[in-house]
Parts: C-alpha cells; sequence; structure tokens
C-alpha cells in the first residue's frame, strides 16, 4: 500500500501533536504578553551568566557557549516533557520556549564571537568554538530530549 503524504490543509495533526496550540482574543494577548515576560527574565539570566564569566576573566566565548549548551539542553527537555503532554496548557510554548529560552539562547553572541575570533587572526580557535557549539547544542538538546522523555514515562 502506497502511503501518500499529508496534506495539513486535509490532514491537520490531531491538536495533542501540535507544538503551537491556537490561541485567539484573550489568549493572544496574554501569549504576547508571556513571550515579553520570559523573554526579559532569559536575557537577564543570559546577561548574568555573561557578568559572572567577565569578572572570573573568561573570555566571551565561554559564556556565549555555556548558555547555548544549557538552553539545548532545557529546549529539549521542554519539548519532550511539557509540549508533548496531550493536556497542556497551550501557554507553556509561548513563555518557556519562544520567551525564556528565546530570551536566554544567543545565536547573534555565537555568531559575533566567531567574527572576532576571526578578525583576530585566530582561525583555529574560531573553528573550534564552531564545532564545540554546534556539537555541544545538538548533544545537549538531545540529552534534555531523552530525560524529558524518560521523566515523561516516569509520571505515567
Amino acid at each position: 500500500m502506497v502511503r501518500r503524504p499529508r496534506n495539513p490543509r486535509v490532514d491537520p495533526l490531531p491538536a495533542s501533536r501540535r507544538l503551537v496550540q491556537p490561541l485567539t482574543g484573550r489568549g493572544e494577548l496574554l501569549a504576547v504578553l508571556l513571550v515579553g515576560l520570559g523573554g526579559a527574565l532569559g536575557a537577564l539570566a543570559r546577561w548574568g551568566i555573561d557578568l559572572l564569566a567577565d569578572h572570573r576573566g573568561h573570555a566571551p566565548p565561554i559564556a556565549t557557549i555555556v548558555i547555548n549548551v544549557i538552553g539545548c539542553a532545557l529546549m529539549g527537555l521542554l519539548v519532550a516533557y511539557v509540549l508533548s503532554h496531550p493536556r497542556r496548557h497551550p501557554l507553556w510554548r509561548p513563555f518557556l520556549g519562544v520567551g525564556l529560552l528565546g530570551g536566554f539562547t544567543t545565536f547573534s553572541g555565537f555568531a559575533a564571537d566567531i567574527r572576532a575570533l576571526l578578525l583576530d587572526g585566530d582561525t583555529v580557535p574560531a573553528t573550534a568554538y564552531l564545532l564545540a557549539s554546534v556539537l555541544g547544542c545538538l548533544l545537549a538538546l538531545w540529552a534534555g530530549y531523552i530525560a524529558g522523555r524518560a521523566l515523561r514515562r516516569r509520571r505515567t
């Protein structure tokens, strides 16, 4: 039997399988406020880690890689544990995923760090930083996802 590809207009995913839950009216306004609140909290947390790393004499790439790896692990946990729950509240994703973790992690900081290293002629450290960041973030996301699935199974 040949399976036809799923057409999203004809065969929508069931609500329990969608990462983005439709919001209307007050729910949309509340989602916007929660994204802003989460983004502010995430950005403050990132700034705090930057300050801590700076006071300890670490170069900026150390703080950025730590922030992004932690953020990826938390995103994997969020997707596997919170967002996979069939009765999750539709505002968890905007607050935690888009807001908090979106404000916490920093692709622009990662790109700026690599640019600065390359402008200083540090090609090998720039390449190592790029590879360590990408691989570290992917491994952290995977580990967070596995941990979230394990927690979900344990609770059911």
